[in-house]
């Protein structure tokens, strides 16, 4: 048993919520993808914190205040990145855009956008 948590089941309870946890960063940009580079499913990473919120609201009252203010400070945090997540995706993107831009240059200095450099 780990010693944060007070038992057993409110370890495992958090496992499980780590596993939605981290589909939902993956699914908003913020881990990478085990394919490579970053992906971006919204809808996932919304129906993956919703399934945390479903999982407070079931446990209210039935865990120590440290383990409850824990998951509420967890579901804020995710709540937040995914309304930054758009913004996010849009950043990325440019910088990948940008990256191919450099590369062209670099490829081909006659015919390449000189003046992004």
């Amino acid at each position: 048993m780990d010693t944060i948590f007070p038992n057993d089941a409110t370890a495992r309870l958090f496992q499980l919520i780590q596993m939605l946890q981290r589909t939902a960063l993956l699914n908003m940009g913020h881990l990478p993808h085990p394919e490579g580079g970053f992906r971006f499913n919204l809808p996932e990473a919304k129906e993956a914190i919703d399934l945390v919120g479903a999982l407070q609201t079931t446990t209210r009252g039935n865990l120590d205040a440290k383990s409850q203010a824990m998951l509420d400070g967890l579901l804020s945090e995710l709540r937040l990145q995914f309304v930054k997540a758009p913004g996010r995706q849009r950043q990325l993107e440019q910088e990948e855009r940008d990256a191919e831009t450099v590369k062209q240059t670099f490829a081909s200095p006659r015919d390449g956008p000189s003046e992004s450099l």
